[in-house]
């Protein structure tokens, strides 16, 4: 399959008919999010200048207010933050959970266990007496105001399918009845579907800029959307009360911030039409792949393949970095995380540490092994490595 892909896509195999069918569907998606980015900055009133960012205390920052407002336009929401002191998608989540819950309180965890790094977060939270529930949305029983509905829309290390429009807004008009807030966890979410969680009543989207809005240009950061008054709160946890969003200083964070998320829309569709080839490979061969081929709709950049075996999963990661374009040269094995109960072996070979739209690979080294791969701003470097990974394991 190599020999072809160097050969051009436009072969007589007519395999390729129907990728390219659900590729078209994609840049549908492309379109509707760059209309929706390119509005956003062109109104916003931006200029070169504001581009410069501050130092110190980053008081009477121009060009971040309004990157702040395009956030929240992009993002469906009343206000928007958009910050390089978060130093990443955990951290801007924790910053989030801590600002909007209270002791007393519910956090109700709709989407089943999350990530594991944000586990000590949230124990942390149970000790300060605010009251966890995993649970599924149809088993959470009655809210009060002030309590929280936590979704995390994409799957983390886990089977289940990544939420989308109707699972968000089911769960919103299920929070909002009872006048509690419903947080998303956005993280490789962005820019998948036309619309985003503020569009479908979030009252608080969060993610981070090494994920996909920082469209592999933003060295760091994260950014929070949502109502006006819970993105005050949001400001305030993560700087200090009555200084909130009016201090934070960008140089020399900005111009990459502002420009990474105004790529993004086109570097999301790359990755995701990588995904679709990734999948098609997989089932080509037998292997079990999730979401498949031609999925309904994609609602991240993340597909789940299940190897079978450890050996399997560390010999496809390993294939993975030696396709990257920085640290080809690497071997990543396994080893314990912070944050993580088992092994975890990550390939990442990009030029933002950790930036999860670039092609990357990573898996907790427990049954049934599956390994998680993500991004991909070019989908002919996903098919090149991809194909390898699969040889690598035999297939």
């Amino acid at each position: 399959m190599i020999a072809k892909i160097k050969g051009g896509l436009h072969t007589n195999d007519k395999r390729w008919t129907p990728i390219e069918q659900e590729w078209r569907g994609i840049e549908n998606v492309i379109q509707q999010n760059t209309y929706r980015v390119v509005e956003a900055f062109r109104t916003s009133g931006l200029s070169t200048p504001d581009l410069m960012g501050t130092t110190g205390y980053g008081y009477d920052d121009r060009g971040r207010a309004l990157l702040d407002g395009i956030v929240a336009r992009i993002f469906g929401t009343e206000a928007g933050l958009i910050r390089p002191q978060w130093a990443s998608g955990t951290h801007a989540l924790a910053t989030a959970l801590k600002a909007v819950t209270h002791p007393g309180g519910r956090l109700v965890m709709v989407s089943g266990i999350p990530y594991d790094t944000l586990g000590p977060t949230l124990k942390k939270l149970a000790e300060q007496g605010v009251r966890l529930d995993i649970t599924a949305l149809e088993e959470a029983g009655g809210l009060k105001p002030g309590d929280v509905v936590y979704v995390q829309r994409s799957r983390g290390y886990s089977g289940r399918p990544s939420w989308g429009r109707d699972a968000i807004v089911e769960a919103a008009e299920y929070a909002h009845q009872f006048g509690a807030l419903l947080v998303v966890d956005n993280c490789y979410g962005e820019f998948t579907r036309p619309e985003e969680p503020g569009h479908w009543g979030a009252d608080l989207v969060i993610g981070s800029l090494m994920k996909n809005p920082g469209g592999t240009l933003a060295p760091t950061g994260a950014y929070a959307a949502g109502r006006s008054s819970v993105i005050e709160q949001v400001a305030e946890e993560l700087f200090a009360p009555g200084i909130g969003g009016e201090v934070g200083a960008t140089a020399p964070y900005l111009r990459l911030m502002a420009q990474g998320l105004f790529l993004a829309p086109q570097l999301v569709g790359e990755a995701l039409m990588g995904g679709v080839y990734a999948s098609w490979r997989a089932a080509s061969l037998g292997i079990p792949a999730d979401p498949p081929w031609a999925a309904e709709e994609r609602n991240d950049i993340v597909v789940a393949l299940e190897l079978g075996s450890p050996d399997r999963v560390v010999a496809f990661c390993q294939a993975i970095q030696a396709w990257s374009p920085v640290d080809a040269q690497a071997k990543p094995e396994p080893w314990q995380m912070p944050g993580y109960d088992h092994p975890v072996i990550m390939a990442a070979g990009g030029f933002v540490s950790g930036g999860s739209l670039e092609l990357s690979a990573d898996a907790p080294i427990r049954p049934p092994y599956r390994v998680y791969l993500q991004g991909g701003v070019n989908r002919w470097h996903t098919m090149l490595a991809v194909d390898s990974a699969f040889q690598s394991i035999g297939f």
